[in-house]
Formats: structure tokens, sequence, C-alpha cells
């Protein structure tokens, strides 16, 4: 046991250290209980194997922390519990080096937390108390058609395509979809295909089997797996690599797979939802995407419309998010209103971000309002002055331009920093990466 252990039982905060290899070497007793594992099972694993993070592959803040010799103070992550439940935590990691300065490893504290507010402010536990569409917010008729759809198609396993911009909820949508099915007693799995190097997705959607490669301690079940009789979520399943489409084809095909260094295949009973900012027909005429996957995901498609083509939705959410931020946001200021002339800007933005970007303005204002009343000097400087032009490649269309613009102005406002850039869009780096590539804006 570690001689530290029995400092860091008495800790109301889960603790665990690693090795400069990621091997954990301490666990506390309060890591136990967060994680459901024990300190025996999770001690000589790696630490990607016991936490299996949103961020274990493309933001990991031990590796950031130990590559900066620095400390990394409140990041948010997602983890999966031993029982596969997804629980939001909060950390902040230490870096540990010997008397010459070589990094010898790190310490992390983690505690769970609230989870976040959805683009449109709903929160997963509030579905079983009231028909999972009706948290939809808005009254434009494009979006009630769209939930006149979702509701039909909900009740069958048909595959779900979700397209529109970013920000504009797809995620909202898609629990909704499973909340509203007769598979809602199941779980709600969710894989951002974009947020992890391609060559680790693979393990991701099919887990794989101990000894398959140098690190396979022990059997890790795939995302897949985890959403046996419930609904998986592809997320940007337009950056799915062509490898891995072929094998995604086979499971929509024959509910079977393989994981990795496995003899037998694995059966597995799941509904699949996907979604995607992306021309997917547009990728499947360029050859980036199998046509005969994108028909199979393609049953029925809901394109969700950008927050500027729903205009008489705007006040809606001004309103829900000035509530909930004031009522759920403990650093936030008693703000009760917004001025007249605040609301107007409000209102003539075209909000690049959508749905997401509104929320991120409200929670700006509020925190930087002075009295009860949100004025136009409380809101960003974008609202209030018009982004430069920016010149456009021939190839990107008029809403990929839109969102070139908003990533540059993003970028420039944080000092052309990647990494606190895709904070402030809430994407990961990678993400972020991809994006600015597809763009234009790498050489």
């Amino acid at each position: 046991m570690n001689k530290y252990n029995t400092c860091y039982d008495t800790l109301p905060v889960g603790i665990f250290e690693v090795d400069a290899d990621m091997n954990i070497v301490s666990f506390n007793s309060q890591a136990e209980t967060i994680t459901g594992f024990s300190r025996s099972e999770a001690i000589g694993c790696k630490c990607f194997e016991i936490f299996r993070a949103k961020q274990c592959f493309a933001a990991c803040p031990f590796r950031a922390a130990m590559d900066k010799k620095d400390v990394a103070l409140k990041a948010r992550n997602t983890i999966l519990t031993k029982d596969n439940h997804e629980i939001p935590i909060e950390v902040s990691v230490s870096v540990l080096t010997d008397e010459a300065g070589s990094v010898t490893g790190a310490i992390e504290c983690f505690q769970e937390v609230m989870p976040d507010i959805a683009a449109d402010g709903i929160e997963d536990k509030d579905f079983p108390e009231m028909a999972p569409f009706q948290h939809i917010i808005g009254k434009d008729p494009k979006i009630n058609n769209i939930i006149e759809i979702l509701t039909v198609a909900s009740k069958t396993d048909a595959q779900i395509l979700i397209t529109g911009e970013t920000g504009t909820g797809k995620d909202v949508f898609a629990h909704c979809i499973h909340h509203a099915s007769p598979r809602s007693g199941g779980r709600f799995i969710k894989v951002n295909c974009a947020a992890m190097p391609d060559n680790l997705l693979e393990s991701e959607f099919f887990g794989y089997r101990k000894g398959a490669f140098t690190d396979a301690k022990t059997d890790k079940p795939g995302r897949f797996q985890m959403a046996e009789g419930g609904t998986i979520f592809l997320d940007e399943i337009g950056e799915l690599p062509l490898s891995l489409q072929g094998k995604l084809l086979q499971v929509l095909d024959e509910n079977t797979f393989y994981p990795l260094g496995a003899s037998k295949p694995v059966i597995v009973d799941v509904r699949v939802v996907s979604s995607t900012n992306r021309n997917i027909a547009k990728m499947v005429a360029d050859g980036t995407f199998r046509e005969d996957l994108f028909y199979r995901l393609n049953v029925i498609n809901v394109d969700l419309p950008p927050l500027r083509e729903r205009h008489s939705d705007i006040p809606l959410f001004i309103d829900y998010f000035l509530r909930e931020l004031c009522c759920h946001n403990g650093t936030t200021p008693s703000v009760e209103t917004i001025s007249p002339d605040a609301r107007s800007l409000l209102m003539r933005y075209s909000y690049p971000g959508n749905i997401r970007e509104l929320r991120h303005i409200i929670e700006h204002a509020c925190i930087m309002s002075q009295g009860k009343a949100i004025t136009s000097a409380a809101l960003p400087d974008c609202l209030r002055q018009p982004a430069g032009e920016v010149p456009c490649d021939n190839n990107i269309t008029a809403a990929d331009d839109e969102e070139r613009n908003h990533i540059i102005e993003t970028l420039r406002r944080n000092g052309w920093n990647r990494q606190k850039t895709a904070d402030e869009l809430v994407m990961d780096r990678t993400t972020l990466w991809r994006k600015m590539k597809r763009l234009g804006l790498l050489e």
C-alpha cells in the first residue's frame, strides 16, 4: 500500500496517483466510492482503463500537466464507473518531480459535480417527469414538425440521423429519442467520433480482450456492448474514418462485432442514433464516406434549423437561460431582467454558435452585470461589433464560412491559443483542429 493512502483516505475527495507511464500507484477510499473500482483492482492498471473518461485520448489532464510540469485546476471531465454509468467530475492535477526536477508522475483530486445543462437547458434527469419532447424549448413550426416526426420514429428501432450546425441541440434530441423509445429503460451511451485518435476508436467502439496488446491487462467492454438493450449515440459521425466505417456497417447489418483480440463475435442489441454538422451526401460523392453506411444510418433524417432561422424562439431561450443561470449558478449575481437595448442586440445577432452560444452569452452577461438588469455594456463585444470579413475558399459553403469566421474571431479573442479557443467553443481541441483543417485555417 502506498504510504500516503492512510492520509488520502481521510479526505472527502477522490485521489489517485500515477507514475510517469500512467500506471495507478495509489487510490484512496473516496476514489473507490466514486468509480466503483476497488483499490486492488485499480492499482497497477493504466488510468484510462479505470476511468475511461471522455478526455483520456483527446485532452488528458495528466499528460497536459506532466508535459508542462504545471498544475491543471478545475478541469471538467466525464468518467465511466465500474457499472458503466457516466458521471461528471471536476478534477485538479499536480505534477510530481524528483530532486533533479524530472517528472515522476502526477496526482489527481476529483469529485462529482452536477451535470452541465444541455444546449437548450434540458437535463437528462428531468425526462421521466413528462413526455421527453415536451422539454424542447421552441414554438417555431420547423421545430414542431421535427418533434412530430421524431415522436413517431422514436417508437421504432429505425436508425435516425440528426443533422444541423454546431450548437443546435443535436445531443438533446438524441436523448429525447432514447427516452421516448421502448428502450428508455436501457442505457444511453454517447460516443464522440471526433474526440479521440482514429487508431483508438475501434477499441472504444468494440472493446478489447485481455492480452490484445501490451497494456490490455483486463477485458474492456466497448461502447456498443455498454449500450446493450438501449441506445448508442454516434456524435459527429462525419469524422468516422473510412477504416472503421465497414466495421460499423457490419454491426448495423448483422448485430455482431469482434472486440480486439477476440476469436468469437459478440451479439449486440442496440438502437443507433447518429448526428453530424457536415454534409454527408457530399462526403459520399467525394468518396470520404461509404454510401452503403450512409443509407443505413439515414433511415430517418431530421435537419435541425440554426437559431437565426428560429427568430421567434430567441426570446424564449433568453428568458429560460436567464432564469436557469440565476437559480443554479451560485457565483452569478442576482440578475432579474434584460434591458430593452440589450434585448435588441440579442435579437439582431446571427448566432453562428446557435443555442449553445446564446447560453454562454447570457452567462457572460449575468457575470458582468452590476445590477438587477443586463445592459448592452454587459454583453460580449461580438454583439456590438460586426465581425470582420474573412476570405473564403471556393469549396466552403456559406454555412462553413460563417463557422470559419466565428472560429477566427474566437481564436483572436484568445490570443490564437487553441486550447482556450476550444474551451470557449465547448469542444475538444482535436475537434477544433479538425474543423480548422477542413475550413482551411491550417497550412
